[in-house]
């Protein structure tokens, strides 16, 4: 199956966050963060792939503050290139010792949740005693697994297909550094 273009999708899209929102809500976001962490020094979960953009710019804000983080990551997916999700296929696991650790999260977009939710139960499972989800997007929608919100948020983002600031597109437009969503 050929995947769609990504100029077809942007022809079709309209920017509904745009960077500079992006950029003062992770500000706002590690300013809370770093009130809730002081005197600790949490393990940093990434969600691969679209976490990676998110997660760095936090983690520099976070830095800037004066928090330290000790960094790992783990890819999980519903995805897989698809824009459904199916069942979870773990493709990396953290390396890092979560016995015993406060752990947060990061991820690009807390949707329905099931993947999130997953990987926070896991993450428990491995003995961390806390577990926060920072997550750049919120869909705004009713469908969330029970339970699962995000402890910080930086955007909400509308109930559509969005692509952008690590999320993708069959894949593609991960780097963009403005949140789309398609118009149909």
């Amino acid at each position: 199956m050929e995947r769609p273009e990504l100029a077809a999708a942007l022809a079709n899209a309209e920017i509904v966050v745009d960077r500079f929102a992006i950029e003062a809500g992770v500000i706002a976001m590690a300013r809370a963060i770093h009130a809730d962490y002081i005197g600790s020094v949490p393990v940093y979960l990434t969600v691969m792939h679209g976490g990676m953009p998110f997660a760095s710019l936090l983690a520099m804000e976070l830095g800037a503050l004066g928090l330290d983080l000790e960094f790992d990551y783990l890819h999980a997916t519903r995805y897989r290139g698809q824009t459904t999700g199916s069942e979870l296929v773990w493709k990396h696991r953290p390396a890092t010792s979560l016995q015993g650790r406060r752990v947060i999260l990061a991820d690009d977009i807390v949707d329905e949740g099931h993947t999130l939710a997953a990987v926070r139960a896991w993450c428990k499972e491995q003995g961390a005693t806390e577990v926060r989800i920072a997550a750049l997007s919120v869909k705004q929608h009713d469908r969330c697994v029970a339970g699962l919100c995000a402890d910080y948020v930086a955007v909400d983002v509308p109930d559509r297909y969005v692509f952008g600031y690590g999320m993708d597109y069959h894949e593609q437009g991960r780097n963009l550094p403005d949140i789309y969503a398609l118009k149909d």
